[in-house]
């Protein structure tokens, strides 16, 4: 399989995840106690599951920015490349799933360890991905001296923990831990993609 049928496929399901998730998002409907659902009262009960619709979408984000580059990091597609691409693509099958449970529920302990799991499982899926191509290349290729110590990816998973740990005490603060990963991912991360141009410059 060529990479960009590989990377194609992922972005396909990436995108369709994102659709499934939105559609979470109701539209007010007129009830006893809010008889006039177009009122900005209306949103009110929906902000949890719009907040959660957001770190979640954050998260596809990150994890689609990085899947791409890392995807043009590799040299050729092996077949333990695929299954761990399609490994880390149903850990994130799950985002719509836990985060509609966690924002209707308004963040209480259940929804919101499991969304913290989900988290976890996918930082691990990313990880496996991310050693399958490094050893398919070497330890000494571009790919893995670009990514180094990993120190972010190997603190995530700890921080997932952690909330969702505290999510049987604290749920909230299980919630601020979540969006400080998030935070600190959104940081620029140009390792790969200088090592890609510098590949590309020692070719030319």
């Amino acid at each position: 399989m060529e990479k960009n049928r590989l990377e194609a496929f992922s972005d396909g399901v990436l995108a369709i995840i994102i659709t499934i998730m939105v559609l979470d998002l109701k539209v007010p409907q007129p009830t006893e106690q809010l008889p006039h659902p177009d009122a900005l009262a209306a949103l009110k009960p929906l902000l949890p599951v719009f907040l959660t619709y957001v770190l979640s979408f954050i998260y596809l984000g990150i994890y689609w920015n990085n899947h791409h580059h890392l995807l043009k990091a590799a040299r050729r597609v092996n077949g333990a490349m695929m299954w761990a691409n399609l490994h880390l693509l149903f850990r994130l099958s799950l985002f719509p799933f836990v985060t509609g449970w966690m924002g209707e529920n308004h963040f209480t302990t259940a929804p919101t360890a499991v969304y913290g799991a989900v988290l976890l499982l996918a930082a691990i899926a990313y990880f496996i991905l991310q050693n399958v191509i490094i050893a398919d290349q070497g330890r000494d290729s571009k790919l893995a001296k670009a990514i180094g110590k990993d120190w972010k990816g190997k603190l995530s998973p700890a921080l997932y923990a952690a909330g969702i740990a505290l999510a049987f005490f604290q749920p909230w603060i299980s919630c601020a831990i979540y969006l400080a990963v998030a935070l600190m991912w959104l940081v620029p991360d140009r390792r790969i993609e200088r090592a890609l141009e510098e590949s590309q410059s020692s070719e030319a």
